[in-house]
């Protein structure tokens, strides 16, 4: 499915409000300015509000699917509309804010 290309700068949560951000962005393609974000590309999540359960809070995540046509160095790219999931919990990043001129399929 079509989407907006992450970048450096998008505003990515885990469920629980977590802040995740690019650990490895991919510098030679940029979107707004800023590096695109790649499937290779893990996500550290800080502050993530999990608690009162026996599972431990979002500590990384990862993009599972993206751009079927469009890479960078290689890998595909992380879309807005991709699918990507937290360790340990498996649940979801949720894409608040990415830039909106460089749509990928």
């Amino acid at each position: 499915m079509p989407g907006p290309i992450l970048h450096l700068g998008a505003t990515l949560l885990c469920t629980h409000a977590g802040q995740a951000t690019p650990t490895t962005p991919f510098p030679r393609v940029t979107v707004s300015g800023q590096p695109v974000v790649t499937l290779a590309t893990p996500y550290v999540v800080a502050g993530c509000g999990l608690t009162g359960t026996p599972t431990p809070p979002c500590v990384t995540a990862q993009w599972l699917a993206g751009a079927v046509r469009v890479l960078a160095g290689g890998a595909p790219v992380a879309l807005q509309s991709g699918t990507s999931m937290c360790a340990p919990t498996g649940t979801p990043l949720t894409p608040l804010a990415a830039q909106t001129r460089a749509i990928a399929s």
